[in-house]
């Protein structure tokens, strides 16, 4: 015993514990972000990006690494040097393509595998986005933005030519961050031999004014190619103007590279089709589907097209949940899938054999994207995975659920934090319902002290409080300076059945409010939550609820922070882009339904407000444009509340830039601190 204990102490000695820190702002702008990770078609190589931030040049650099599907040796093989990003395979495994901005515009490259023989490949005029490669390597396909719309009709413009302005005759002039330039994406083909792309293109969607991939989130998860390489798959919305601004309906079109021809295969659905993928042996092809026009949160089917016999068959008729991102086995027996899921980002499969579901992983985490593929004669889940303590990191999966951290880019760091504790806790609402709430404690959580709380709102409205990870909400931090969170999973969220999500639409100011309520109220009732210091924090939709609490709190909180959230309803339906969400949502415009604006908007109970506010509102956020903030901000100044206002000009509905999103924790917690502390 007392050579072990010798040898425990050296031990201690000889690896001393790294010196512990908080969470700060600071440090995970330290943290590399993985991403753009691909399986060789072998299944033996996994090739991956790292970006890795510089707060103070307030940019990112990124680099290749190429390692074994084992998680071992993992090899820089394109650095910041290169211009390089979004990795992928080479069909025939061989090489790896990349793009990189050497010379100017975003081209096509190919390395070896070591990272050597660095050669440009295409040079097409304009840059190329969203490449991939046709299975029998004859042809890439990839999209180019393409001028179809004239903002500067001669008649109008002839002797004006220093004049700014710009004409249209429809809504979404302005979608996201962007205005209209009368430019739309368009998906284009090339052939490819010799590793070459050849510079003459031909744009399957010719003088259309649609986009391809669905703007603004779509990417090349919206393209395929069929496996013989006849047959290009992409999502668009044809519509424009204001037909556009009000509907869903995108739909999947097949392009027949031999006669030109173009089919819409899912025209019969008014509501979203998109993502497409064809079956291994090109027989199927499996995308996702929502039903119901207009309604951007409906339940996102599996639907399986079958080429023979022409129909789809929705594979998730009948079980309860939504699906996101998916993947095929080799074999095209099995399709693997992401499903929000009970609190967290699960992965499932379904058979074609046995025509059921399976859920495969179980644990406190949010995989947000998988690639399938084969390594022996077993199948190989390739998953970035990311919980509240950690940034995304690469995870192989099995079968049985297994899973298996396979990079550890942040390692070090990480390990030199101190983290709170995660509690999964289970309220009763207040009509008796069960509801998931997330709790997360300060590091050195002590229960005989008392400590502030926040109450965190949920933005989307329809997003899971899942276990997500990210720069700005994110709860480890909110920890780390000293505060309690309470995080719930409340009505009008995937996750929890599609009742549990619908229950939101036409009904903002109802149930939604009183479950945040139940929540902190059930909380609360700990001895360790000082109940004289909480506050209540939120964004986009979670702005909304924080503007909408304020009025309606009943002297529960002592201070609010709103961000880039709605505050008058019936001026945001005016100013908004899609349409669809302000109909659908709110049963229908101001002068349709003005008994659900008045009752819901939280401008009109300002007069109850009694608790300091700070407002962050952004410039390009043409979802909740910028006036929702500055309007709100006016109510609280002239209602003699303090407050204060936080105003990027450069940043949309989110904050991106480095130095930008280390200021906004810099306000957001001397906020809290001076009401809280």
């Amino acid at each position: 015993m007392k050579k072990l204990a010798l040898l425990l102490t050296l031990a201690f000695y000889a690896f001393p514990l790294i010196a512990q820190q908080n969470l700060s702002p600071e440090l995970i702008w330290q943290m590399g972000r993985v991403g753009d990770a691909h399986l060789s078609p072998d299944g033996n190589w996994i090739v991956y990006s790292v970006r890795t931030p510089n707060l103070k040049e307030n940019k990112s650099t990124t680099s290749i690494y190429l390692m074994n599907s084992s998680g071992m040796n993992p090899k820089l093989i394109a650095g910041p040097a290169d211009s390089a990003s979004g990795p992928f395979w080479r069909p025939d495994g061989k090489k790896i393509a990349y793009y990189s901005t050497q010379g100017g515009e975003h081209q096509l490259w190919e390395m070896e595998m070591n990272g050597t023989m660095k050669i440009k490949i295409s040079s097409i005029k304009g840059g190329m986005d969203n490449v991939k490669y046709a299975p029998d390597m004859k042809h890439v396909l990839f999209t180019q933005d393409v001028q179809i719309d004239n903002l500067r009709p001669e008649k109008l413009f002839h002797d004006l030519d220093k004049t700014s302005g710009r004409i249209f005759d429809g809504l979404m002039y302005r979608h996201w961050d962007t205005w209209s330039d009368g430019s739309y994406t368009h998906v284009f083909y090339a052939n490819y031999s010799d590793a070459k792309v050849s510079s003459e293109a031909i744009d399957i969607m010719s003088n259309e004014p649609y986009d391809a991939p669905v703007k603004p989130m779509g990417g090349e998860d919206q393209l395929a190619w069929s496996p013989d390489g006849k047959w290009i798959a992409y999502t668009s919305r044809k519509l424009t103007g204001t037909a556009y601004a009000n509907s869903t309906n995108s739909d999947i079109y097949l392009y027949d590279l031999a006669t030109g021809k173009t089919n819409n295969i899912t025209s019969d659905n008014l509501g979203y089709d998109q993502d497409p993928q064809f079956s291994p042996d090109g027989s199927k092809l499996v995308y996702h589907s929502m039903k119901t026009p207009g309604f951007e949160a409906d339940k996102n089917r599996l639907m399986c097209y079958d080429f023979k016999t022409k129909t789809a068959k929705d594979l998730t008729a009948n079980i309860d949940i939504t699906t996101e991102g998916f993947s095929w086995t080799a074999d095209g027996n099995m399709i693997y899938f992401i499903s929000p899921y009970q609190g967290a980002n699960q992965i499932f499969c379904y058979s074609f054999k046995t025509n059921n579901f399976k859920q495969i992983t179980k644990d406190w985490h949010d995989y947000n994207a998988i690639e399938v593929g084969v390594k022996g004669k077993q199948n190989y889940i390739l998953g970035s995975r990311v919980d509240f303590s950690n940034p995304t990191e690469l995870f192989s999966v099995d079968d049985r659920g297994i899973e298996t951290q396979i990079t550890f880019v942040n390692k070090d760091l990480h390990n030199s934090i101190s983290w709170g504790k995660v509690e999964k806790r289970m309220v009763k609402t207040y009509d008796g319902k069960d509801m998931l709430v997330w709790v997360i404690y300060p590091p050195g959580f002590d229960k005989s002290k008392k400590y502030p709380t926040l109450l965190y709102c949920q933005g989307g409205p329809q997003g899971m409080v899942s276990q997500f990870w990210s720069a700005r909400w994110n709860f480890q931090l909110m920890a780390a300076n000293g505060y309690i969170v309470v995080a719930p999973n409340r009505r009008g969220l995937p996750g929890f059945g599609q009742a549990w999500n619908d229950e939101i639409s036409g009904d903002y100011g109802g149930a939604c409010m009183k479950d945040y309520l139940s929540a902190i109220d059930d909380v609360s009732k700990e001895s360790y939550v000082n109940k004289d210091k909480m506050g209540c924090v939120g964004a986009s939709f979670g702005g909304y609820s924080v503007y909408y609490l304020a009025g309606h709190h009943e002297k529960r909180f002592k201070a609010f922070i709103a961000h880039c959230g709605m505050f008058n309803v019936t001026s945001w339906y005016g100013t908004t882009e899609e349409q669809w969400f302000a109909n659908f949502d709110q049963r229908g415009s101001y002068w349709q339904n003005p008994e659900n604006y008045a009752k819901f908007s939280p401008h009109n109970f300002v007069k109850n407000w009694d608790a300091p506010i700070l407002v962050i509102h952004n410039e390009k956020d043409f979802r909740v444009p910028l006036g929702q903030g500055m309007e709100a901000f006016t109510a609280a100044q002239q209602m003699n509340i303090p407050s204060r206002f936080l105003y990027f000009p450069d940043e949309n509905h989110w904050v991106s830039k480095p130095q930008n999103s280390v200021l906004w924790h810099r306000v957001f917690y001397d906020w809290l601190d001076k009401y809280l502390k």
